[in-house]
């Protein structure tokens, strides 16, 4: 665990902020990129996205101190403190979708497109702030003494022979970025690689959020596994329908 990141002229650089507006810088110039490939203008893409950011921060730090209200309601100070770990994506990209249906038009810019240009800068994004999460403790993995365990912390900073969920998320948003790399200019119509790519997410949320620390008192079957598999339904019916016959 390395909650501080580092020190600078006295004053502490948490890690999971730190690597959570990296992954946003860097998510950002990979939606740049995309725009210019997919022929868009890259310009008014960047726009949407900053407006859009804000909320779905809001969004998923929002999620998780729903997810996680125990914890909370003891000390409601902490839902805003922002040295430590805590969002969830399933918070932020509904904002940004309902959002961005009367943002797209007003900037002119076409729905499905830029969602497939937007998955780039979310899946950039998650990779970095799933180090961050390492790092914090947070999404931690359930104890473990099988293949491929690791010694590391939870949030508490109890060290033990975990699953490396945090890890593992990492890595699968990466195969998903290189899959959406290969597969878009094979697809068909625009938003269907937003839409393939949130179907996969969500499969591989399904099995990895099984495999992270319960917390104590919790069901087996959490609110994050309802979406995903909501998720992963929804998705793969819009491709279904969507999908040129």
């Amino acid at each position: 665990m390395r909650r501080i990141l580092f020190e600078w002229r006295g004053r502490r650089i948490w890690s999971y902020p730190a690597l959570l507006y990296i992954g946003l810088v860097a998510g950002v110039a990979a939606g740049n990129i995309a725009a210019h490939a997919a022929g868009i203008d890259a310009f008014r893409v960047y726009v949407a996205t900053l407006i859009l950011i804000g909320p779905a921060l809001l969004g998923a730090r929002l999620i998780h101190v729903a997810s996680h209200w125990r914890l909370y309601r003891r000390n409601p100070r902490r839902i805003w403190d922002r040295t430590e770990g805590g969002f969830g994506m399933y918070g932020g990209l509904p904002v940004m979708l309902l959002l961005s249906l009367p943002l797209l038009p007003a900037l002119r810019l076409p729905l499905g497109a830029f969602w497939d240009v937007a998955m780039f800068t979310i899946l950039v994004g998650m990779i970095f702030a799933r180090i961050g999460c390492l790092l914090n403790g947070c999404c931690a993995g359930r104890l473990s003494r099988g293949w491929g365990a690791v010694y590391l912390p939870n949030h508490l900073g109890v060290w033990a022979t975990r699953i490396p969920t945090q890890c593992l998320e990492a890595g699968w948003a990466a195969v998903l970025l290189v899959t959406a790399i290969v597969v878009w200019g094979w697809l068909s119509f625009p938003g269907a690689l937003f839409l393939l790519m949130t179907a996969g997410y969500a499969a591989g949320r399904l099995l990895l959020e099984s495999l992270r620390e319960p917390e104590p008192g919790a069901a087996g079957f959490s609110i994050h596994h309802a979406i995903s598999a909501v998720t992963v339904v929804a998705s793969v019916a819009a491709l279904t329908l969507y999908w040129p016959r």
